[in-house]
């Protein structure tokens, strides 16, 4: 095999069923793209989760490579914006899904894809943010875009907050002076959560039933919802009026059993967060809030590691809700 042969975790089908294994591979296997990155890490999301079992047909073309987030350093460029060496950062643009992704020791893509790495962060720093962080930051500037300031005598809720984007969602607001209410269903996870900033540990069980109304008590200044379906319910139903939600989850499900009462009697606001096709310019503010605002040196409790060869395994692990955090994934331990 050539010299610029290297590893990646491969996934095949046969009779709709999705198998993976580590194969060496060349820089002609790579799809197409102007810049080609040698990647040191990438994540494990709920989304490659189901993307590694086969769940959800998110993937239609085989053999494929996942990992819908990278970070790694440019070994090729014809894209005038990066050069080689430089440090660059990837979540989105259905990467790992329609085009390979970043469980390989390289990849190729559209250098529009691609963000510099923020000064303050290194690259496993960034992969310990990656998609889950990325989106929780969205979430943040949309509910600030909405009104919610620091200094509110409310809370401002998180859902499914002991996950990864939960996890950094707690984090970032309680650095910016938030008071937040984190909700997990996992009890030994409520010290962990406190230790990020949570001021208080909702069960989520109070949240995981349908309303028995429209409109219930106000309770929370702003909410980030990484669960969906019936918890996302119950909260438009608790919020405040003229309170927003930004919902970026679908974990509980995508129905959700409401009426317009909280939307035309409250005047709330559902916020939808979408970390794929997020434009170019929002994408570049989100992770320059990151390096700034996110406390990095809470960092790796939030983070656990683990190799290339660990990710089937692992990926029933996320699936369950086993997963406390973010997942970085070193595509050079095979």
């Amino acid at each position: 095999m050539s010299d610029d042969a290297f590893s990646a975790l491969v996934l095949d089908e046969h009779d709709r069923k999705v198998s993976a294994s580590i194969k060496r591979l060349t820089d002609a296997d790579l799809p197409e793209g102007d810049v080609t990155v040698r990647v040191r890490a990438s994540g494990l999301n709920y989304k490659d989760g189901m993307i590694l079992k086969g769940i959800g047909r998110l993937v239609r073309s085989y053999p494929h490579v996942p990992g819908i987030d990278f970070g790694g350093v440019v070994e090729a460029s014809s894209n005038p914006a990066f050069a080689p060496g430089d440090e660059v950062v990837l979540t989105g643009w259905r990467v790992g899904e329609t085009h390979w992704g970043g469980y390989a020791q390289k990849a190729r893509v559209a250098g529009d894809w691609l963000v510099n790495l923020p000064a303050g962060l290194t690259l496993d720093q960034a992969m310990a943010i990656g998609t889950a962080g990325f989106t929780a930051m969205l979430a943040v500037i949309a509910l600030e875009r909405h009104g919610l300031q620091p200094g509110g005598d409310g809370e401002v809720l998180v859902t499914g907050a002991a996950g990864g984007v939960g996890s950094v969602a707690v984090a970032v607001l309680a650095r910016l002076g938030y008071k937040v209410a984190a909700s997990t269903g996992r009890p030994a996870e409520h010290d962990y959560l406190r230790s990020l900033g949570a001021a208080t540990i909702i069960d989520r069980a109070e949240l995981s039933e349908a309303p028995t109304k429209p409109l219930l008590a106000e309770r929370w200044s702003g909410a980030i919802d990484a669960v969906g379906g019936t918890t996302l319910a119950s909260v438009l139903a608790t919020l405040r009026y003229g309170a927003s939600v930004a919902a970026c989850g679908l974990a509980g499900g995508a129905e959700v059993a409401t009426t317009v009462l909280p939307f035309l009697l409250r005047g709330v606001n559902l916020l939808g967060i979408d970390s794929v096709m997020c434009p170019p310019d929002r994408r570049a503010e989100a992770w320059q809030r990151l390096a700034r605002d996110l406390p990095l040196d809470k960092l790796d409790s939030l983070t656990t590691r683990a190799g290339l060869k660990d990710l089937p395994g692992l990926a029933d692990k996320i699936l369950a809700g086993q997963v406390r955090g973010r997942l970085v994934i070193d595509v050079n331990d095979v």
